[in-house]
């Protein structure tokens, strides 16, 4: 999940920072004509039940803060996330080895990856990265060719790119793209209600009900089993009985769709990766179909849509900020340690609920961990966003805002990296980012990388470590693997079928593109190459406690909060419930995502 398109990646490496993302605006927006978002509702709350002087609401900020309002944007922090995290250098893809044999099995599998795409809106141009996978791939057939040749091409191309990029910052759909990112960081909350709304009139159409009919009679009448054909596949793939997969692959695709139910839908998804698995070549494929990519606005109108219909980002970034707000109650100083933070627009909101402060603001400092693959955002990018959370610091009346970056690899950032002070509040937040980590699976004669983290978290001694995971397990071997995943993305992919129209070009863009690359990558590669190592709850629970961490309490009133917000604007068969101090979130009974809170075993609290 946490982890898309590589392309974006180089188009930020381009430009800078303030290019591809346009300074925010400073909005007025009158507190009647806005929803009260659920951490302005908590702040509320927290003030009846602490002394005045230590929080005022929200709608009673300073004098010089009234005007600028910037909302709980909940989904920026995951878009960035998947617009830088798999950067790839098109010269690197090039020299690697296993690309320069090998090269039939890899034109048979973009022949499926074609007829694939067939499935895919006919009418949407941007579609265009079966175009680029292919000439990369004739490329790295013609390695051996003149060296000369080959490097005056390359550095046209660089000249070519070069220029689309500055044209690019000038194009309408560049700033179609900048509008919307405006919308979504200034008014997020606002947008995901009115986006919902919406999609209750689209799901009512008779062109939706008459495709579902369709679809169901045809499922009907065909009686095939995908979920067992898929299982098979996998099976047969693990075994290297080749004959049988393709057989299989071949039936899947007969029943698989792009606009049908949503198995049918992760069907297609899922053939990509084991096509790619299948020839033996997982990784560098994956790697190459990260050029295959939607332009940015569909990016954005997809994700827009996700964060309309689904609550597991917003309940994720209001329990973050909720918790953060219980722990500064008295306080004056606080200390956010943020890893794999790139854009990082989810602390606006915070910075602005605790400008609003009575008794004055306290001194803020956000200490940003690069990501965890370091040359997808380079340190200068970082410093950018710490420029531009100032501004926004300053506006707001927070007066003392301080911004530092630490651009290591995780396992070596220590309390001493920090800068920390006694009287400061330490948190440490994590938003689905550490099952990006290294596990045991691959370092066996030492502490794997994820233990290491943990280990330093603890000895960081936080006020609190704020961790939120996906509910998934990697498994033992890759058949468990396939089934585990196949199970998650059936739910995920069953909400927006709940949810969202099935003819929507920004469904399919959200399915295929966004949500179906981590998938891709967990079926098709391993070792090293495997980008996502997702565990269970309580398989965390088990590591966090193994690292000398403790697990607190979770607090009632953000949990009715947080409970409150889901059940009144979004679908009834999202759960969202506690186990054991966690707060679980899924649907139809399957526990996707879960937060959680942390302190190192010692501390009294």
């Amino acid at each position: 999940m946490e982890a898309v398109l590589g392309t974006y990646g180089w188009f930020l490496q381009q430009n800078s920072a303030s290019a591809f993302l346009m300074h925010v605006r400073s909005i007025a927006v009158p507190a009647a004509s806005r929803a009260t978002t659920p951490e302005e509702f908590f702040v509320k709350g927290l003030m009846e039940q602490s002394q005045p002087s230590l929080l005022e609401k929200s709608s009673g900020m300073s004098e010089g803060c009234q005007q600028h309002v910037v909302p709980n944007d909940m989904m920026l922090p995951y878009i960035s996330h998947m617009l830088l995290e798999d950067d790839i250098d098109d010269n690197e893809l090039n020299d690697h080895p296993a690309l320069l044999q090998g090269t039939d099995a890899i034109r048979a599998f973009l022949k499926g990856m074609e007829e694939a795409n067939m499935l895919l809106p006919k009418d949407n141009k941007q579609f265009r990265g079966g175009v680029q996978v292919n000439q990369m791939v004739q490329k790295s057939s013609n390695h051996s060719g003149d060296k000369k040749r080959y490097n005056r091409d390359n550095h046209m191309e660089d000249e070519i790119r070069t220029g689309k990029a500055a044209k690019m910052i000038k194009d309408p759909e560049e700033n179609c793209a900048n509008e919307m990112l405006d919308e979504m960081m200034l008014h997020a909350y606002d947008t995901c209600i009115k986006g919902m709304g919406k999609l209750h009139v689209s799901m009512d159409t008779k062109v939706d009900k008459g495709n579902r009919k369709k679809y169901n009679k045809a499922a009907k009448n065909n009686m095939v089993d995908i979920r067992t054909l898929l299982i098979s596949c996998a099976q047969a793939v693990a075994t290297n009985n080749h004959m049988r997969a393709r057989e299989l692959l071949m039936e899947i695709k007969q029943h698989a769709s792009a606009t049908g139910d949503a198995t049918q839908r992760v069907a297609l998804c899922f053939t990509k990766g084991l096509e790619a698995r299948l020839v033996g070549a997982g990784s560098q494929l994956w790697q190459l179909l990260m050029a295959e990519h939607p332009s940015i606005v569909e990016f954005l109108k997809a994700y827009r849509l996700y964060y309309a219909v689904c609550c597991f980002k917003k309940v994720a970034l209001s329990f973050s900020t909720m918790t953060i707000l219980q722990a500064m109650v008295g306080k004056r100083k606080l200390h956010i340690v943020d890893y794999g933070m790139h854009f990082g627009f989810q602390w606006a909101g915070l910075l602005r609920l605790l400008a609003g402060r009575e008794g004055g603001p306290p001194e803020v400092k956000i200490t940003a961990i690069g990501p965890a693959k370091l040359k997808a955002c380079p340190a200068e990018r970082i410093e950018e966003l710490g420029c531009r959370l100032s501004n926004w610091a300053n506006e707001f009346g927070l007066a003392s805002f301080k911004f530092h970056t630490i651009m290591k690899k995780w396992e070596d950032v220590r309390i001493e990296d920090l800068n920390t002070n006694t009287d400061e509040v330490l948190v440490v937040n994590d938003l689905f980012s550490f099952s990006t980590l290294m596990d045991e699976s691959v370092f066996f004669d030492r502490q794997s990388p994820r233990d290491t983290v943990l280990s330093n978290i603890k000895k960081m001694r936080p006020n609190v470590f704020i961790q939120s995971i996906l509910n998934c397990s990697c498994g033992s071997s890759f058949v468990a693997r396939f089934r585990e995943v196949m199970s998650y993305y059936m739910a995920l992919f069953d909400i927006l079928d709940a949810t969202m129209p099935r003819e929507s070009k920004s469904r399919v863009v959200l399915e295929q593109f966004v949500l179906g690359r981590p998938a891709l990558n967990i079926i098709a590669c391993e070792g090293l190459d495997l980008a996502q190592r997702p565990e269970k709850y309580r398989q965390w629970q088990v590591r966090n406690q193994r690292a000398g961490l403790r697990l607190l309490p979770l607090k009632s009133r953000i949990v009715e909060v947080v409970k409150d917000a889901v059940q009144k604007h979004h679908h009834k068969n999202f759960l969202i419930c506690e186990d054991g101090h966690w707060l679980l979130q899924g649907w139809k009974g399957r526990i996707l995502f879960a937060h959680s809170c942390w302190v190192a075993q010692d501390t009294s609290q």
